[in-house]
């Protein structure tokens, strides 16, 4: 592996880790008396007020406004791959295991992989196809439904629209930088992301014991923190930084890898809930979660490669 190749993996590796470690934090907020709507306002609010700082401070240039197509890009991943995916996956992990939401959530290659094939009439090979069917087969596996599991609908939902979100965020994403910085792009997202969900709950109303010790549940209820510092963490250890890092990771690898590693995630999360918040993972389900990664991994290689966009990785 050339140190270059491994710089990429590296960061692409540690932003998996930050993401895997925000879904057992999230669900300490979630359970502190923070709704999944609230802390969704927290979140986007406090990532954008930091992208400004960064911003003002260091890139000023990505303060540019969009123009023409870029509103309409922005405006869309503001309002769907960025709002309604982070509302979502609160929903989805308060009402399901975090391993089941994170599952599910990650259907979203294979939504890339067919937008890609019907819609932009990309050339993908068979390996698509297998993808999938590994996916559905590891995907119950993983939920064992054959005992009769029990299925929250809400979650579920939930879950399956963050993924058609998670897709959007993606696609979306992409169109932006052809013409956008990275940064420029995550900055007018979330700023319209904030707008947006600040209508539904003024972030400055979230009425939460922002300053009492609260429980990091399961195998570390004995251990206590303030709630404020729990919020920070979802912002900056759970946002900023994997974001940032996976951003980074494009100067390195190609996008296509980047995305691959990511799916790490799913798997790693559920390792979580087992290991932290004491949720059952046998070894039929461990053997579908494996099974699933696999698919997806075989499902977005697929897409055709294609070089990283200059634009992107500025």
């Amino acid at each position: 592996m050339s140190t270059h190749r491994g710089v990429g993996v590296g960061l692409v590796v540690t932003g998996a880790l930050l993401f895997i470690l925000n879904s057992g934090v999230s669900r300490v907020a979630l359970r502190s008396g923070i709704s999944s709507l609230e802390l969704t306002s927290l979140r986007i609010t406090g990532s954008c007020a930091v992208l400004l700082v960064v911003a003002l401070l260091f890139r000023r240039s990505d303060l540019r406004l969009p123009r023409g197509r870029e509103i309409a890009l922005v405006v869309a991943l503001g309002l769907f791959g960025v709002a309604a995916l982070q509302f979502l996956y609160f929903v989805a992990i308060d009402r399901l295991t975090i391993g089941l939401a994170l599952l599910l959530e990650f259907q979203a290659p294979f939504l890339v992989a067919l937008w890609a094939k019907f819609v932009q009439r990309n050339l993908v090979t068979a390996r698509l196809w297998w993808g999938l069917g590994m996916a559905i087969i590891g995907l119950a596996a993983a939920t064992e439904v054959w005992k009769g599991a029990d299925f929250d609908t809400i979650g579920i939902l939930a879950a399956l629209l963050a993924a058609a979100a998670f897709a959007a965020y993606f696609l979306l994403g992409e169109a932006a930088q052809q013409t956008m910085s990275s940064v420029g792009t995550m900055f007018w997202s979330f700023l319209v992301a904030a707008v947006a969900v600040n209508v539904a709950q003024p972030f400055w109303l979230v009425d939460a014991p922002f300053t009492e010790r609260v429980s990091l549940l399961g195998n570390l209820s004995h251990l206590h923190v303030p709630l404020w510092c729990v919020v920070a963490s979802v912002i900056v250890l759970g946002t900023l930084l994997p974001f940032g890092l996976e951003l980074a990771a494009l100067r390195y690898i190609p996008p296509t890898t980047v995305t691959a590693i990511a799916m790490l995630e799913p798997v790693g999360a559920a390792a979580l809930g087992w290991a932290w918040h004491q949720e059952a993972l046998g070894v039929v389900a461990i053997i579908g979660c494996v099974t699933v990664v696999a698919g997806i991994l075989l499902a977005e290689s697929s897409r055709a490669e294609h070089p990283a966009d200059p634009v992107a990785l500025t």
